[in-house]
């Protein structure tokens, strides 16, 4: 029997290092070729202006990225290198524990018919087997991928479930030196960390052995070096009126039942695929009973005490931004107790659950290796998929490079809002692009910190006498909050002139340039043009012959007609001045005096197509709209099949 389970253990340590070898490799080709995440370009620039804490996070993660930009030079790859290598030590940290806990687990007597005991492999097996899981696991595997605060804040949270395992078998010095950096490290990464102090502080007082290592002065130093690390955190706050605080607190979150958290389940049965997760919350919900040894039961408490807290916030909280990585420090604390889950399965419910798992990853690892490719990019243009914000930042910035060669000498760059303020920031490794006043600063907690640094702008008088390369996202506002962005772009930099359109996988990403000049022109709001097509409507089947009808206008001078492009080939002129009514109707909702295009209400176009000489196939239809002050601006196109 101890020659059969030493060679299992050796087989799952082999298939262990294999997975962890390929997976750390697949991760570092795509950490190297995938642009920048909007929030990681935005870490970048609070690296350059070195801080304790700033209006998201406290410091940790920018000083992860100065790091590794110091050691390897400037570019995404040596940006994410710190964060690769925290990732790629967590499965090794997870086998650790798992070692040493499920070794115990299976030494009790009370355990010998649990779940937790099931099989007869040995406990270095299912330690590697725990392992195993922690690359495969979807939302751990990728992680480091991108340089995101979640990678130190997982670290901060193993090191703290390690220290607790530890302390439950009594105190000694490194028990409470792995504490003390977990809560030192938790606390200076993210404000999401109090949750797993909170949890791992009640699950201590739970247990007897718990509440005896609590006795112990050197886990309250500990503590208390933990304490400290939210200082900076708090000195900020202090200083700027709890800005910091209410966004993540208040402002985010509507504090309301509302039914989307249901989908919590599902979105998580996703990313930590199905059956697994089911494993690991089995493997939690079985180590809370009674026999267990007490380190089992404390991390079979945290997880699964993080993943219901989390489960029932969703009901109340923010569902509008990303949340589904919030339950991976729950995932962290169950790993461990999953391997004897899946072990006690029958075989093909096992393959089965470790295969979803490989396909999750692969999954997670695809979509990052599509965002990295344009071409296949390109192809979800049309879909929720899209990539958007990692999509035409290389793009943009070798337009606004082109611009401003042709610009004056000593031409600002204006950006429209904090996302394209860092990404173009990082591209021309300048931190110090100013940024307009923008709903997006705002929705992300970022408004405070862009005014800390002096890079807010509210008016075009900030700048100085200076010609100006402003760069504005018509992509980054949804549609019928667009005009009112336009109109409040006039009200910052005045007339807005005929812009440079830069369409990046059909228009999907859509930049506007627009050269200001060294003073405020004068004169009535001009905008870029706005259309829609009505007919034909989506991606639909269309015959060789068909109707083009919708509408468009430009605010300040109007429009002179509009052509119609089939490929970016001009096929047909529309007949455009039709009255459409409707349309004023429609844009006085969202804009007070709504549109301003003297043509109104007559902005409607319509023409007969006849593409009867082309092959069926599936073709991108567009318009080109020619404004009345010389603009020419080409739409984004959508797609049709041609039957």
């Amino acid at each position: 029997m101890t020659q059969r389970t030493d060679s299992g253990g050796m087989r799952s340590r082999r298939i262990f290092i294999a997975l962890w070898t390929c997976v750390l490799l697949a991760k570092c080709m795509l950490a190297a070729r995938l642009p920048l995440f909007v929030d990681e370009a935005f870490y970048w620039q609070e690296s350059r202006h070195p801080a304790w804490a700033y209006s998201d996070l406290p410091g940790f993660t920018a000083w992860l990225v100065r790091v590794g930009q110091t050691v390897a030079g400037h570019s995404e790859f040596a940006l994410r290198l710190p964060f690769l290598l925290i990732a790629a030590l967590l499965p090794w940290w997870i086998v650790r524990i798992a070692r040493r806990e499920l070794g115990a687990a299976q030494a009790s007597p009370e355990l010998a018919c649990s779940d937790l005991a099931r099989s007869d492999l040995a406990r270095s097996d299912l330690a590697w087997q725990a392992g195993s899981l922690a690359v495969l696991l979807p939302l751990l595997g990728t992680l480091g991928v991108l340089g995101l605060p979640d990678v130190p804040l997982a670290l901060a949270t193993v090191l703290c479930l390690d220290a607790g395992t530890r302390l439950l078998r009594g105190v000694d010095w490194t028990s409470a030196g792995l504490l003390a950096a977990g809560l030192a490290i938790g606390g200076l990464t993210h404000y999401r960390f109090a949750a797993v102090i909170g949890v791992g502080f009640l699950a201590l007082l739970w247990l007897r052995e718990g509440r005896m290592a609590l006795r112990d002065a050197r886990v309250w130093g500990a503590v208390a070096i933990g304490a400290l690390a939210w200082l900076p955190l708090l000195s900020w706050n202090l200083a700027n009126a709890d800005a910091g605080l209410r966004f993540q607190l208040v402002e985010r979150h509507p504090w309301a039942f509302h039914p989307d958290g249901i989908r919590f389940l599902l979105v998580q049965a996703a990313f930590a695929s199905p059956l697994l997760l089911v494993a690991l919350l089995r493997g939690g919900l079985a180590g809370l009973g009674a026999g267990r040894t007490a380190a089992v039961r404390y991390l079979a408490l945290s997880g699964v005490a993080v993943f219901g807290g989390f489960f029932l916030l969703g009901f109340f909280a923010d569902s509008e931004r990303v949340s589904f990585h919030w339950p991976l420090p729950a995932y962290l604390a169950l790993l461990p107790l999953a391997a004897p889950v899946l072990a006690g399965w029958r075989p093909a419910w096992r393959r089965l659950a470790w295969a979803l798992a490989g396909a999750g990853l692969v999954v997670g690892l695809g979509y990052y290796a599509v965002a990295a490719t344009p071409s296949l990019r390109e192809r979800l243009a049309d879909g929720k998929a899209y990539p958007s914000n990692f999509a035409g930042w290389d793009v943009l910035a070798e337009a606004v490079q082109a611009e401003r060669a042709g610009m004056p000498p000593g031409t600002r760059l204006l950006a429209d809002h904090f996302k394209i303020g860092s990404e173009l920031g990082f591209a021309l490794d300048d931190p110090r692009i100013p940024v307009l006043d923008h709903p997006l600063n705002a929705h992300h907690g970022r408004a405070p910190q862009l005014a800390l640094w002096q890079l807010l702008v509210r008016d075009r008088a900030t700048l100085g006498e200076s010609p100006v390369l402003l760069v504005v996202g018509a992509s980054d506002v949804e549609y019928r909050q667009l005009l009112r962005r336009y109109h409040d772009l006039c009200a910052m930099v005045g007339p807005l002139p005929p812009p440079r359109v830069l369409h990046i996988d059909h228009g999907r990403q859509r930049f506007l340039l627009f050269r200001l000049p060294p003073r405020r022109a004068a004169g009535p709001c001009t905008t870029p043009a706005m259309a829609w097509i009505d007919l034909p409507a989506g991606d639909g089947p269309v015959s060789r012959r068909f109707e083009l009808r919708g509408w468009a206008f430009k605010d300040g001078v109007g429009l002179s007609k509009v052509e119609v492009l089939v490929d970016g080939e001009v096929v047909s002129k529309a007949v455009y001045g039709i009255a459409r009514p409707e349309v004023v109707g429609f844009w006085s909702k969202w804009r007070e005096g709504g549109s301003t295009d003297p043509q109104q209400p007559n902005v409607g176009f319509d023409v007969w197509l006849d593409l009867g000489d082309r092959p069926p196939g599936r073709y991108r239809l567009g318009l080109r709209l020619h404004g009345r002050d010389g603009s020419i601006e080409d739409w984004p196109s959508q797609a049709i099949e041609l039957r």
